[in-house]
């Protein structure tokens, strides 16, 4: 809103297009940046690597990919994330809610597709972005979010069955009812070092979270596993055993070939990474925010994970995104700005560089019950139990999307559960809309056998020749059958009808048409039809729907409509 004639202007000026996608780094060296905020992010960076490297091989191993391949992309997506984001603290890296879509991927399309499809949704995520279409990513339903994070969690807990008790399973299903079965085919290959040594491991996370919650955990559990192989001997699975070690250096890039029918074949999973990134990305940005009070951008973020997602598979990576758990241990560790994930990134590229032979010596026992743990951590099993107990609706969300997720896909999933959850709101929303006498357009269904007579709706009338409606709340196409019903039950046809709009600041082309047809039908009847109330946001859809003079004659207010009326002034509308 402006101040009147001669005063300065109360709207805040529009951002310009470069202050909008201006990187948080920028911003954070623009404000002064020295020693002491150097020292803060370096400390941060080095407590998220040591988080982030068991996490960054273990979700490879588990989204079916070799462990150098979470270790790229934690240094080439990690790195971009925080050069070029909106947020100031968010840490970017390989996430554990990826493990099954990237498994499917692979399972169907091979390595090469899975980089296919991240570099298209990565040129998904840039367009949203420089579209300025990331904040629609908030309208996602929240049911739909836990409902996809909880089935995610179980099946990543499946999938890693096969490492905690040393199954020989040669080719393990993505899909969770296959990988069960295979499960249960080979549980007598089971080994007793194996399951001890993952045993080991989540008691060593667990206990130290309980009592040194400042300890790294995750790393001292890795490492004493590791330790205890070398110490002992124990021939159990390890990266070195199963993939050779872990390479020094960054591959060179490189890309596959771009088939045009293969671009076809993985376009639903490209789709799927793109939202499932913005959406993880964009909760992690409003996580640090509620931490620190800061804001983010979400556009620039967005454009950020773009860039990101197609660098990393450059360099042999996978899908990157925001993670909310390093994110937030980045800001409990005091971080400044975006250098502290910059940081990170090069600390887990020195480990490559001078530690990559110790990685060999990890047993995938141990990684397997880091994403054990992760898995019952993502489940978000208290806002599972409150939304099924929160209210029918939500509960359909919830389970849907769950279920869906788990015996069929994360994109039919998402799908559903947003379609789902787009029609309980109109449904929501329906009910508000009241007509005349306040009482709700949209009742539950009642048993004939109840007794009770239904009483036909008695309009407020002025006279015997003049009825008035009032309707209250968004005139959509999801309240519309309701209204309608309610106004189609006029008794004698009055001389004037009035239909108050007064209270209605929204009317679609799904209504507006059916008003239309009520108009005629009153018509015939020989009624006069006035609109009153009608600001010029809602008249434009009744006027392009037809309702205009001389079908209907539109009046400021009630009385207007009356004087006009009355006065049988029949040519112009009453408000000329």
């Amino acid at each position: 809103m402006n101040a009147s004639a001669g005063g300065e202007s109360l709207r805040p000026a529009k951002p310009t297009f470069s202050e909008l996608f201006t990187p948080k780094l920028i911003t954070i060296l623009q404000e002064g940046y020295g020693w002491q905020q150097f020292r803060q992010d370096a400390i941060a960076g080095l407590t998220v690597a040591i988080v982030a490297l068991p996490l960054s091989m273990a979700i490879a191993i588990g989204s079916g990919l070799s462990p150098d391949k979470g270790l790229y992309t934690a240094v080439v997506g990690g790195f971009l994330i925080s050069a070029l984001g909106g947020s100031r603290f968010q840490i970017g890296g390989p996430a554990g809610a990826f493990i099954v879509l990237i498994a499917t991927i692979v399972e169907r399309h091979g390595y090469d597709g899975l980089v296919l499809a991240t570099l298209m949704a990565g040129a998904m995520m840039l367009a949203v972005g420089f579209l300025q279409l990331g904040t629609y990513i908030k309208y996602i339903p929240f049911p739909v979010i836990v409902g996809f994070t909880a089935g995610i969690a179980v099946i990543i807990f499946a999938s890693q069955v096969k490492e905690l008790l040393g199954l020989d399973i040669a080719n393990e299903p993505a899909a969770l009812i296959p990988k069960i079965g295979a499960i249960a085919d080979s549980i007598h290959t089971l080994k007793p070092t194996t399951v001890a040594l993952a045993l080991l491991a989540i008691a060593i996370i667990l206990v130290l979270r309980r009592y040194r919650p400042k300890w790294p955990g995750l790393l001292i559990a890795v490492g004493v596993t590791a330790f205890a192989i070398y110490l002992f001997d124990l021939e159990v699975a390890t990266i070195g055993t199963k993939f050779g070690g872990v390479p020094r250096t960054l591959p060179s890039p490189s890309l596959p070939p771009l088939d045009w029918a293969k671009m076809q074949a993985v376009f639903p999973d490209a789709v799927a990474i793109a939202v499932l990134g913005a959406i993880e990305s964009l909760l992690s940005a409003v996580v640090a925010d509620g931490m620190t009070g800061r804001k983010h951008r979400s556009n620039c973020e967005l454009v950020a994970q773009g860039a990101a997602n197609m660098a990393a598979v450059t360099f042999g990576g996978m899908c990157v995104t925001g993670t909310i758990a390093r994110t937030a241990t980045n800001v409990r560790a005091g971080a400044h700005g975006p250098v502290a994930g910059m940081m990170h990134a090069l600390y887990i590229l020195l480990f490559m560089l001078i530690a990559a032979p110790l990685a060999a010596y990890i047993p995938l026992a141990s990684l397997g019950a880091v994403l054990a743990v992760v898995a019952w951590n993502m489940a978000e099993k208290e806002e599972f139990w409150g939304l099924l107990r929160a209210s029918w609706g939500d509960a359909a969300v919830l389970m849907s999307t769950f279920l869906l997720t788990i015996f069929v896909d994360l994109t039919t999933a998402i799908a559903v559960g947003v379609t789902l959850g787009s029609f309980l709101f109109l449904h929501r929303m329906a009910e508000t809309v009241l007509v005349e006498t306040g009482r709700p357009v949209i009742v539950s269904d009642q048993a004939d056998a109840q007794g009770q007579a239904r009483m036909p709706y008695d309009p407020n009338t002025h006279g015997r020749d003049v009825v008035v409606y009032r309707i209250s709340g968004a005139l959509f196409f999801g309240a519309t059958a309701a209204v309608s019903a309610v106004l189609n039950r006029i008794g004698e046809r009055p001389k004037m009808f009035v239909l108050d709009f007064s209270d209605v600041p929204l009317v679609d082309s799904t209504a507006a048409n059916a008003l239309k047809g009520l108009v005629e039908k009153l018509i015939h009847g020989g009624t006069r039809v006035y609109f009153v109330g009608v600001e010029k946001t809602v008249r434009r859809p009744l006027l392009v729907a037809g309702l205009r003079k001389p079908l209907v004659r539109y009046a400021s207010t009630v009385e207007d409509a009356e004087t006009h009326f009355r006065s049988r002034g029949r040519d112009g509308p009453a408000d000329g």
